[in-house]
């Protein structure tokens, strides 16, 4: 299999749908995001220990190519699996988990107490990135109108609105429960 296809080369590219746009657009920037944010997830993964939490984390990469495949097409109708509310009860179940033993806090949290906890912080930056991304794309689907483009899945929106909430918990969690690994201050 060949990698290069060339055809990419005048600065287009081909959504899941067929429809070729700009890879500068609005589009490819969310569903960009969401593909850095996967990867980000594979590395924070290298430095967790606790074999649940690397599987959870592999679910939600699995998840987020659901959320990728939403954004790089402009007919959602077309797919087969899309994010739904029964995905964002799960990762809310989840964030109740992590925080469950977790002391409340009223300050901001500065991010780097060990490895782990800054992996986490990092992913969680990153979901805000792409939930920033996939805002301005909705805005500007329903802003156009565009009768090609439907509507952005609002699931989505949600799904990593909730991830990010998820990665802060997942953070505090390890902050307070792995801090054998610590940066050099």
């Amino acid at each position: 299999m060949r990698v290069y296809t060339k055809t990419g080369d005048k600065g287009q590219t081909g959504l899941y749908d067929g429809k070729r746009v700009s890879k500068g657009s609005v589009r490819v920037e969310a569903y960009g995001a969401i593909d850095e944010l996967i990867s980000y997830l594979g590395l924070t993964k290298c430095y967790l220990e606790d074999e649940e939490d690397v599987e959870f984390l592999s679910s939600i990469q699995r998840r987020l190519f659901d959320v990728g495949a939403d954004l790089a097409t402009s007919n959602g109708a077309k797919l087969k699996d899309r994010v739904n509310e029964d995905d964002i009860t799960e990762l809310e179940k989840a964030i109740d988990k992590y925080l469950e033993d977790v002391p409340n806090t009223n300050t901001f949290i500065l991010p780097g107490d060990n490895v782990k906890s800054a992996q986490l912080h990092v992913a969680r930056t990153i979901a805000r990135q792409a939930e920033r991304r996939i805002i301005n794309l909705a805005e500007l689907v329903d802003y156009e109108n565009n009768e090609d483009e439907t509507s952005i899945n609002m699931f989505v929106i949600k799904y990593v609105n909730r991830l990010s909430d998820l990665l802060y918990a997942m953070s505090r969690y390890v902050e307070i429960n792995y801090t054998e690994v610590k940066f050099n201050k």
